[in-house]
């Protein structure tokens, strides 16, 4: 059994203890936190689970890592504090864990990651033995693996669309919902997610990917962006009243230019409410879903929906991401250390999971 880590509990970390837990070849040994509230918690408690796993919380970073987890689900925001996840997955790795993360997306594509970041990793990796795989669901598998595999059953390809499209008012991240994308605030503020080039850094990554895996050369990355008012003030569950007048959607694309054509696209069309923009493309049920366009010879189309915690669909894109990464675990230990992404790490069948309860 492979001793596992998750540090964080939040959106991505409940999900990790629970995926943890259910993976046949992986043993959760410790949960760190950050809020004091959760510390001497069981992990069942914290991950939603209905039964204890015996593991209390702690905020205790050194006395986990130096233990020796063989493997560390890395589910602490990277969003806002990108410095400092970065130091504690090094930590991590250079202690000799496989580290696992959504947090630092310029290492998605970790071919293209500035130096400044990819160096560290590496220095770690080479002292410590550890390995990193950064991942997610978009950017992750929605813009890597799954448009990747459907375009091969395509006779022609003209464009690979890949599609984010979600109501945040179920989101549970009120600070990320309302400043990082600016739902609820004035038209004139400029969200940071939004800003010229921010996009390109987080999804631009996934576009090389893609580039990379289909053997194109691309000649640029570029961004268009739209943003519509809510018509009227909205309640959510979760984060309170949106003004009407504020911002209610936002539309941006990243694209990859081939041949001075958009080929590569990955599309973002983001309500607070499903009445803003109604003319902009929606999921089947107006929550959300991951759709892959494929334009070509067929045309094929491929809607993923995923809900958990309660029919939630933000929820359900968390725990996909959380899936891919804790599904890698086991593969990472197999390998030599180092620094993987997406197009070295296979997505493989969930072998000895099948009909199979949480311990």
């Amino acid at each position: 059994m492979i001793s596992t880590v998750v540090w964080g509990t939040g959106n991505v970390g409940r999900a990790a203890i629970r995926a943890v837990d259910a993976h046949p070849a992986l043993t959760l040994t410790a949960v760190l936190v950050h809020n004091p509230d959760k510390v001497g918690r069981d992990a069942g408690d914290l991950g939603g689970l209905d039964r204890g796993l015996g593991v209390a919380a702690t905020d205790d970073i050194d006395s986990v890592l130096a233990a020796g987890p063989r493997a560390v689900v890395y589910a602490a925001s990277g969003d806002i504090r990108p410095d400092e996840a970065l130091t504690d997955i090094i930590r991590a790795i250079r202690g000799g864990a496989v580290v696992v993360t959504p947090a630092v997306y310029a290492l998605y594509d970790q071919l293209g990651a500035p130096p400044e970041l990819r160096d560290p990793v590496l220095a770690a990796i080479a002292e410590g033995g550890g390995s990193l795989f950064v991942s997610g669901v978009d950017p992750g598998w929605g813009n890597d693996v799954l448009p990747l595999l459907i375009s091969g059953l395509g006779t022609t390809v003209d464009v690979i669309r890949c599609q984010e499209i979600f109501d945040y008012s179920t989101y549970d991240q009120e600070d990320s919902v309302r400043y990082l994308v600016g739902m609820g605030q004035p038209m004139d503020y400029e969200p940071l997610m939004l800003a010229p080039t921010v996009p390109t850094m987080v999804w631009g990554g996934q576009v090389r990917l893609m580039a990379r895996a289909l053997g194109v050369e691309l000649d640029d990355i570029r961004e268009t962006l739209d943003r519509r008012p809510l018509e009227t003030t909205v309640s959510t569950r979760t984060m309170g009243e949106f003004e009407a007048g504020t911002q209610g959607a936002v539309r941006f694309e990243v694209q990859g230019i081939v041949e001075g054509e958009p080929r590569i696209v990955i599309e973002h069309i983001t309500r607070i409410h499903r009445s803003c923009a109604p003319d902009w493309p929606t999921p089947p049920d107006g929550d959300g879903a991951h759709r892959v366009v494929i334009e070509g010879r067929p045309r094929i189309e491929v809607t993923v929906e995923a809900t958990d915690e309660g029919e939630n669909r933000s929820a359900g894109g968390n725990a996909t991401a959380v899936g891919r990464l804790v599904s890698a675990i086991d593969w990472l230990v197999g390998a030599e250390p180092g620094l993987y992404d997406a197009l070295d790490v296979p997505l493989r069948p969930a072998v000895g999971r099948l009909g199979r309860r949480q311990r």
